[in-house]
């Protein structure tokens, strides 16, 4: 049998028609396939590789890790070097309220122990989420995405869930000294990059302090430069009780952690003892990376320099016939096209042309353009002029 074959006999697969295409090697803003064939990454593996394909800090810091020890016990057992250093630096770079951090392995547990800690912080039992909010795949994660087409098929989830529509200040009024939390993205993405209007995070937060609900903001797919802040929440006046961090964090590698007070986080370590329990969680390997990479971000200019590359490759392409509407924040630009017919035509043109593109999942008619932060400004415009090839192609 052949290696596709094999693929699609012995994976578990989410889905009957993935991409499927035969990876060699990546390296930097580019994947290469099993034929040689280069693509130009415009995803990022959805804004997980924001430093590239292998970047050799990155790189150097697992091989060193990789001397030294890999798995030794369950989270939170031992003292580990590159936990510790991890959670110093990220420390030092946010507000001072977000003091302690509990590292995992993946945004949907972030979510998960996030959840958990503002029920067992406040004693309350309400989560509120967004409508077209995705959060993660876990029950307890799919149980606050506001889409009812993942769910159906999964019900019954978890119960005293409420939904808002993002951006409707009169929602907010439904908040109340009933919930536990309130679970935001600051830019809704798979909504196809939906962003705040008019302070409406900034009014979340004041209802939230008001009512006594926590505040977590998940910043699993924004953060970490995206945006052109290191935390998306930093172009906005206010600060989340909790923070939810992954994809990007590790540089490549899998890592997520939730992120809070030292008072909030510090329930979780009575009445019940053990009140979140991970194995993998802060793997030294995986932290390794996550220090390496959040270093490389914090020395080079490359956050700063995200606007003016987002805006380079819309200004290619914002006037397109086949465009609607094209809404960006830093390095992700969410392009809505006015013809839905066009959308298999489109993503196959691309990968035809050399260019890896994905769509937002709760808006199909939106595709996402997030290549690596370390793209350089004259790629941003070859980007672009294989961008509007292919559109007109199409």
């Amino acid at each position: 049998m052949t290696e596709r074959e094999l693929f699609f006999q012995y994976l578990g697969l989410p889905s009957h028609q993935p991409l499927g295409l035969e990876i060699d090697h990546a390296e930097g803003i580019y994947i290469y396939d099993a034929s040689g064939k280069r693509y130009l990454d415009l995803v990022s593996g959805i804004s997980v590789n924001n430093l590239g394909h292998r970047h050799p800090a990155v790189i150097s810091a697992i091989e060193d890790q990789l001397k030294k020890y890999l798995h030794l016990n369950v989270y939170g057992e031992f003292i580990q070097t590159p936990q510790v250093k991890l959670a110093q630096r990220l420390v030092s770079v946010l507000p001072d309220n977000l003091d302690s951090i509990y590292l995992v392995n993946s945004g949907s547990e972030a979510i998960e122990g996030a959840m958990k800690l503002a029920k067992r912080y406040t004693g309350r039992t309400e989560v509120i989420a967004f409508q077209n909010a995705y959060h993660g795949s876990t029950q307890g994660a799919l149980s606050i995405v506001g889409n009812e087409t993942l769910k159906n098929a999964f019900r019954p989830l978890i119960p005293d869930i409420r939904f808002l529509e993002f951006n409707n200040f009169k929602d907010l009024e439904k908040i109340s000294e009933k919930t536990a939390c309130v679970v935001a993205e600051t830019i809704q993405a798979e909504a196809g990059l939906i962003l705040p209007e008019n302070e409406f995070l900034e009014t979340l937060s004041a209802r939230c302090k008001e009512t006594g609900a926590l505040l977590i903001i998940d910043d699993v797919q924004m953060g970490f430069g995206r945006t052109g802040k290191l935390f998306s929440f930093e172009h906005f006046n206010f600060v989340p009780d909790i923070l939810v961090l992954a994809k990007a964090m590790g540089g490549g590698m899998p890592i997520g952690a939730f992120i809070a007070s030292k008072e909030i986080m510090d329930t979780l370590a009575f009445q019940p003892e053990l009140g979140h329990i991970t194995t993998f969680g802060g793997h030294p390997v995986c932290c390794a990376a996550a220090l390496a990479s959040l270093e490389v971000l914090l020395g080079e200019d490359m956050v700063i320099q995200a606007e003016r590359k987002g805006a380079i490759i819309s200004g290619f392409i914002k006037s397109h016939s086949l465009v609607k509407e094209i809404r960006i924040k830093g390095l992700i630009l969410g392009i809505e096209i006015n013809d839905a017919g066009k959308r298999n035509k489109l993503t196959e043109t691309m990968l035809k042309n050399g260019i890896i593109i994905d769509w937002f999942l709760f808006h199909p008619c939106t595709f996402r353009i997030a290549p690596p932060l370390t793209i350089t400004e004259e790629e941003c415009r070859s980007a672009g002029k294989l961008l509007i090839k292919s559109m007109n192609e199409a």
